[in-house]
């Protein structure tokens, strides 16, 4: 059977053939194929390593099952399409609406597992009925209208949670974060989250150095002088270690909150196929079910161990655009170097040890970026918000996303924010369009050939403008 773990030798092993791509199937040396993976690793340092603390959850939890469910989705696409699945943004604001119910790590991972089964059998229907089903249930005006909500409503977090911490050191991260990712070019641009990490590092140590402590709210939102980078706990972390695991609860409530970021997720899949067959001339359009499935099957298997989910990176089709190498064994490489951090708990306690006022700063363009996805997909489908069939369940979901409006139905049931936004722009859209006249109800384009996440005319210079 083939898995796709088999790669010829592509020219020479050192560089790609002028005007050529190092296809999925093929490697270079393996020095060369390594140092290639080790580099994946790093485009995904930044989001894949900032999102586990954001909801939570151990980060070498989340890079060791970030390495295993990378190995699933080679496996499972047979090696045709690369990637690296790395934590998930968007379950972000999910994470902090259900800690905010009183929810905890469990009640969270719980609701999480469930968006895996939902995902994973999306993509069998996919498989079976092509990417129309997807379509028919979510044109792009639902899914950027859900993905703009989801993003959004992540601005309170940032607001009260994180820039009160350290609000200088917030705004010098998110200048400096905003200027790597406009001025720098190529890989550099890529790992702009990463190197935003770093500087706040850097000026956290610094102003505690020349100001002393910091009079402010601390991570549990209580008010101390402490220092602004605390790394007490790396010199106590051992070298070898397994991460904490824990199994998931679950809880109706949460998945509830959960449910609507499969829309978010079968974008971000559907946007990476198109991608990759379009930089390697290859269509791939038949394994778009087999992808979201894998996306699934990865993301269960992580929350199944107190892990988070997981979603194809945009930050490594940036590295393979830069490097013109789409070999999957350079994924491989990746897989086996997270492996190796998931196991090393001082590697996880500097994660840990974050400031709060540089989560703040990267946040705010973060954040940010992930509600604008879902305008850059009403842009590229070509979404006609002058129609009212368009316009208002879009405008009605994403009020209630951002306001956190709540609908009550009985004292132990609500919903709110992120789930009754969703459900009102799906419900809405579709209960309108069966009642709107013919002139309204106009087509739009395909789900698969509207919401890719990367600029085309972009791919030229080497360096793509991700999602």
């Amino acid at each position: 059977m083939d898995l796709g773990v088999r790669w010829k030798l592509h020219g020479d092993g050192r560089t790609p053939a002028p005007g050529a791509v190092v296809r999925p199937d093929e490697r270079l040396s393996w020095p060369r194929t390594v140092g290639l993976g080790a580099q994946h690793v790093v485009a995904m340092f930044g989001a894949s390593f900032v999102a586990p603390v954001l909801m939570g959850l151990d980060p070498n939890l989340a890079i060791m099952m970030s390495g295993v469910a990378t190995v699933i989705f080679l496996l499972a696409t047979k090696g045709r399409v690369p990637s690296y699945l790395g934590c998930s943004l968007s379950f972000v604001g999910v994470a902090a609406v259900i800690r905010a119910q009183g929810g905890t790590s469990a009640t969270v991972t719980g609701a999480v597992f469930v968006v895996g089964v939902v995902l994973f059998f999306v993509g069998l229907a996919v498989q079976r009925f092509g990417a129309r089903i997807i379509h028919a249930a979510m044109p792009p005006i639902v899914t950027g209208a859900v993905v703009m909500l989801i993003g959004f409503n992540l601005a309170p977090v940032t607001a009260s949670v994180y820039w009160p911490q350290d609000q200088w050191t917030a705004l010098l991260v998110m200048l400096f974060t905003g200027l790597a990712v406009v001025c720098l070019r190529g890989f550099w641009s890529r790992v702009a989250i990463f190197l935003g990490l770093l500087f706040g590092y850097g000026i956290s140590w610094l102003f505690d150095r020349v100001f002393g402590k910091i009079h402010s709210v601390d991570g549990g939102g209580h008010m101390s002088d402490h220092w602004r980078l605390d790394l007490s706990g790396v010199g106590k972390a051992d070298w070898i270690g397994l991460p904490t695991f824990h199994g998931p609860s679950f809880q109706w409530s949460a998945i509830l909150v959960a449910l609507p970021v499969v829309i978010a997720l079968v974008a971000e899949n559907a946007g990476h196929v198109k991608a990759v067959g379009e930089m390697t001339g290859t269509n791939l359009d038949d394994k778009l079910g087999t992808a979201i499935s894998a996306d699934g099957i990865g993301s269960m298997l992580s929350t199944a161990v107190g892990g988070p989910p997981n979603t194809t990176y945009s930050e490594n089709i940036g590295v393979m655009a830069a490097t013109r190498v789409y070999s999957t064994a350079a994924y491989w490489a990746a897989a086996c170097f997270a492996l190796l951090f998931g196991v090393c708990p001082k590697f996880g306690a500097i994660v840990a040890a974050i400031p709060g006022g540089v989560l703040g700063g990267i946040t705010v363009i973060l954040y940010g970026m992930i509600g604008l996805l879902g305008a850059q997909i009403w842009v590229r489908s070509k979404v006609d918000l002058s129609n009212p069939l368009n316009l208002v369940p879009a405008a009605a979901g994403i009020i209630i996303g951002i306001g956190n409006v709540t609908l009550k139905f009985t004292d132990t049931f609500s919903l709110s924010g992120i789930a009754l936004g969703t459900l009102v722009v799906i419900t809405g859209y579709h209960t309108l369009r069966a009642l709107a006249p013919a002139h309204l109800r106009t087509q739009e384009p395909l789900l698969d050939e509207g919401t890719s996440s990367y600029d085309e005319d972009a791919t030229s210079d080497g360096n793509p403008r991700a999602s």
